[in-house]
């Protein structure tokens, strides 16, 4: 069955996303799902385009490895992203709906938390570090497996390496929230922080569109809050 065309939504962004769904959940699906959210706004004829420039940064990193120990590639991985390339958060204006748009931060080096993840995970993963993205209350953050082992990083501080503790303190001080009895026992016990699940691509999604949402709802910005409406009702 056909999708009706949406109201708000620019079309090539809308069918772009939807022909994504079924394969949102890899890699590739992550990237392009995101390149239709930004599509939104800004003109973009081919999503390869994007992932070309990924795989060029992908690309000087592989160069350089001569060892195949992750700490030596994650050297390398943050050599060329936050060294050399200079990504970083976007404090300054961290509203402007382009630090959530993926080719905008390419091309800036800025962006917020979410996107800023997204960089480092399509990057990294094409050099063979396995990321996962965490969904934190007021932050997200990356999760880099090295040896079977969960590292933390923040991309939007310029790739600064978090103890769990430590990412917990940073959640915490930036939203307020005190974890309950609850949720301290299970870190207790050793089991997964409800304060650091991972997200799955949709949620990555959804949450991107959220915000996105909420930036144009509150800047008078209707149609494109209505637009991002349509995009997540395509996730539900």
């Amino acid at each position: 069955m056909s999708l009706p065309e949406p109201k708000s939504c620019r079309p090539f962004a809308y069918h772009l996303l939807s022909a994504q769904l079924p394969a949102i959940e890899t890699t590739e699906g992550l990237i392009r799902s995101a390149v239709a959210v930004a599509a939104h706004e800004m003109e973009i004829a081919d999503p390869r385009d994007i992932e070309a420039q990924i795989g060029q940064l992908a690309g000087r990193i592989r160069r350089r490895v001569t060892s195949t120990r992750p700490s030596a590639i994650l050297a390398h991985l943050h050599g060329v992203l936050f060294d050399e390339e200079g990504f970083a958060g976007n404090p300054g204006d961290y509203y402007n709906p382009r630090n959530s748009y993926l080719p905008a931060v390419l091309e800036s080096k800025r962006g917020i938390p979410i996107s800023l993840v997204l960089v480092y995970k399509c990057v990294a993963e094409r050099v063979g570090l396995p990321v996962f993205g965490i969904n934190a209350p007021g932050h997200f953050l990356a999760e880099v497996e090295m040896d079977g082992r969960p590292t933390l990083v923040d991309p939007f501080y310029g790739g600064r390496i978090l103890s769990q503790d430590e990412a917990r303190q940073q959640i915490i001080e930036a939203t307020g929230r005190t974890p309950s009895p609850l949720a301290a026992a299970m870190v207790e016990a050793d089991h997964a922080d409800p304060l650091l699940q991972r997200a799955t691509h949709r949620e990555w999604i959804a949450r991107m569109i959220r915000n996105l949402r909420t930036i144009f709802g509150e800047t008078g910005r209707q149609r494109d809050a209505e637009a991002m409406q349509e995009l997540f009702a395509l996730l539900a």
